[in-house]
């Protein structure tokens, strides 16, 4: 966890971020909440304008620890083998209520499986949380095979409607890698806007 967190503030400073603006907690997401310190003592959870995440896909945690806590209590918890959405309601319940706003990066599979995760989905979409959904095709990442969703969340809203994008074909091949071009991010980012 320390190399990865190493990695994000390195990512951030090359961003041009500027150091006394990175604030970098390493831990546990799920085990440990985000608190906000003032000192030696907790305040408040931590309410961010934009959360950006791409959380381990599929892994295991036991939801039973998590049935009275806050983070999890309005949508239900996510299954033992697959903690998709308990990272995704982590991140979603510390966007501010209205003007925050969340991207997470998920497989595909997040859509379509049933059970407590088919609850939560609905929860999130009944709530008017999920804005918008981007497919994206096999190959995106060096770790994983799987083709992939960016899940854009917020809280607040009024609109129900969820914009569906499937940009399964917007890549090129590099090697064995599928690649965004400018173009592509360029339309994704004009669909998104224009709704």
């Amino acid at each position: 966890i320390t190399e990865t967190c190493n990695l994000a503030k390195m990512n951030l400073y090359m961003q041009g971020i500027q150091i006394h603006n990175i604030f970098v907690h390493n831990g546990n997401a799920l085990k440990e909440d985000w608190p906000c310190f003032n000192k030696d003592r907790v305040i408040e959870p931590l309410s961010a304008d934009v959360v950006v995440s791409n959380p381990p896909y599929s892994q295991g945690w036991n939801p039973t620890d998590y049935k009275s806590d806050e983070r999890f209590k309005k949508y239900g918890l996510a299954p033992q083998k697959k903690a998709d959405y308990a990272f995704l309601l982590h991140c979603l319940y510390h966007v501010k209520n209205k003007e925050g706003i969340m991207a997470i990066v998920l497989p595909q599979g997040v859509l379509f499986r049933g059970a407590a995760e088919y609850q939560i989905r609905k929860n999130l979409v009944e709530n008017h949380n999920i804005e918008t959904i981007i497919g994206f095709p096999e190959n995106m990442f060096f770790a994983t095979e799987i083709p992939v969703i960016v899940m854009i969340l917020s809280k607040g809203r009024k609109e129900s409607d969820i914009l569906f994008i499937d940009a399964s074909s917007f890549y090129a091949k590099e090697g064995t890698q599928n690649v965004l071009r400018k173009m592509d991010i360029q339309k994704i980012f004009d669909t998104v806007k224009a709704r």
